[in-house]
């Protein structure tokens, strides 16, 4: 099952590393501890709606973008692989 917070974190990460912004520059700029948002982007930590909307700031990227690629990461995640699709219950067709 996908942990929202986990792939939440990872979208941040990405999204601060594209922009090449430290922690400590994100930190700084959202007025939020730099151990706290670390924790947020390891999964560790739930974000609420304001410090989610503090950090899209921070960022330049508007919450919207940031929630579409969480999605999209939550609906791979829930794709079921070619593995578990050939191993699930067989269809047994009856003669008629």
């Amino acid at each position: 099952m996908a942990l929202f917070r986990r792939l939440l974190g990872d979208v941040l990460r990405h999204k601060r590393l594209q922009r090449g912004m430290t922690l400590r520059e994100v930190s700084a700029e959202a007025r939020v501890s730099l151990g706290y948002i670390s924790e947020i982007e390891r999964g560790q930590k739930e974000a609420s709606s304001e410090l989610l909307a503090s950090l899209c700031a921070a960022l330049d990227v508007p919450l919207s973008e940031v929630l579409r690629d969480v999605s999209t990461l939550v609906a791979v995640e829930e794709t079921p692989s070619l593995s578990e699709v050939a191993s699930g219950p067989e269809v047994v067709a009856s003669a008629a």
